[in-house]
């Protein structure tokens, strides 16, 4: 099949451009000895898990069903961390987990007897108190009040016994530098429990796959780490540098409005399609377009949604775009579609692949059953 012929709106993920993210991550592992992890909160392709496998140790999850799609689909290791879980899910997860990781010693302590009976590894995630992100508190787990990981007043040494593992996740698209000043907190603070564990895990985050990431500064923590305690293994999850710059979503301009500017009315929805647009806020690039009134024409970018302010951003283009014409956002592998949502009864985007010999594999498509089956 070739791109045009694909249905709009389309997710489409580029095999070699996930090869090339795997291939960085997988000389990270060979060089350090470390394990890395595919965080499917960010990514949950699960077509292409197959091939993630070939490069990386296993997956992380954030819940029971996440857990159960990597052990369903991915192998290798299996790891969950929830701020919290029920007994029901605790019933389940110890079968298909090989990690569980605890966010208080309440839920620790709810928990122990069904891990050990399992014998699964378990954890404790703490927080270093160490904010380095720049304009996002919504992701930053360090911030006053966080609800995520236990700092190191509330830490109880006293019920530790059988705890294996050590656990902190602080980062938000950031490089080694800020996980260098993560580590020293960490370290500081919960290091002198660090000898008495077998794993630590240094969380996601991490944009190791951009091409300005500081490797060899990540590297040299990693390094100083295991020199120090050889006793642990470590882990890293990053979820968007395994697919960092691997996707775009096509789309297609339905009407064109005027109100002050040309305002092109698309089928992609922010709020439906790409709700990190809003959320942090975020501008996605379009491939062959500009900053506003940096070409031609600006033109304001939305969706034919209710919510008035479901608009995608502003963009220049050499001509102006047509009723019908294509356009194709960048970068729109990750946080995409683990996040769309069915709001005013939008069609989900599809989902296609983008094979290393130029054919698109339509992988799913999805219709009103799909709209219908969320609902009561």
């Amino acid at each position: 099949m070739k791109r045009y012929e694909l249905p709009t709106p389309c997710f489409l993920v580029d095999e070699a451009a996930l090869k090339h993210n795997l291939e960085i991550l997988a000389g990270v592992q060979k060089r350090t000895g470390v394990k890395i992890l595919l965080a499917q909160k960010a990514f949950s392709m699960f077509c292409v898990y197959p091939l993630i496998r070939q490069y990386l140790s296993g997956a992380c999850a954030s819940g029971l069903f996440e857990a159960r799609l990597a052990h369903e689909e991915m192998g290798g290791e299996n790891h969950v961390f929830s701020p919290a879980y029920t007994p029901e899910e605790m019933q389940e997860l110890v079968t298909i987990c090989d990690h569980v990781v605890f966010n208080s010693f309440s839920q620790l302590e709810q928990h122990r007897a069904a891990c050990e009976k399992a014998g699964v590894s378990y954890g404790i995630r703490v927080n270093p108190e160490c904010s380095t992100q720049e304009g996002h508190a919504i992701y930053d787990p360090c911030s006053p009040f966080s609800r995520l990981g236990v700092t190191r007043a509330n830490f109880r040494p006293d019920l530790l016994d059988g705890v294996e593992g050590l656990h902190f996740h602080t980062l938000c698209e950031q490089d080694s530098s800020d996980l260098v000043q993560t580590f020293e907190s960490f370290e500081r603070d919960f290091g002198e429990y660090l000898p008495q564990m077998k794993w630590v895990n240094l969380g996601g985050g991490h944009h190791i796959t951009r091409e300005d990431y500081d490797i060899y500064a990540l590297d040299e923590l990693l390094y100083y780490i295991r020199a120090k305690y050889p006793n642990l293994t470590i882990y890293l999850e990053p979820g968007e540098a395994i697919a960092l710059n691997a996707g775009w979503l096509d789309t297609t301009v339905l009407d064109i409005v005027e109100n002050g500017m040309p305002i092109l009315i698309l089928d992609a929805s922010a709020a439906c399609h790409m709700p990190d647009v809003l959320e942090m806020p975020y501008r996605p690039p379009l491939v062959d377009g500009g900053e506003p009134n940096e070409k031609a024409v600006t033109c304001r970018l939305a969706a034919r949604t209710c919510l008035a302010g479901d608009v995608i951003g502003d963009y220049s283009f050499d001509r102006m775009p047509k009723i019908g014409e294509r356009l194709t956002f960048g970068d729109m592998a990750i946080y995409s579609m683990v996040k769309t949502n069915t709001f005013n009864g939008m069609p989900l985007p599809a989902i296609a692949l983008l094979h290393e010999d130029g054919d698109c594999e339509l992988v799913k498509t999805f219709g009103y059953e799909d709209f219908k089956g969320r609902l009561s």
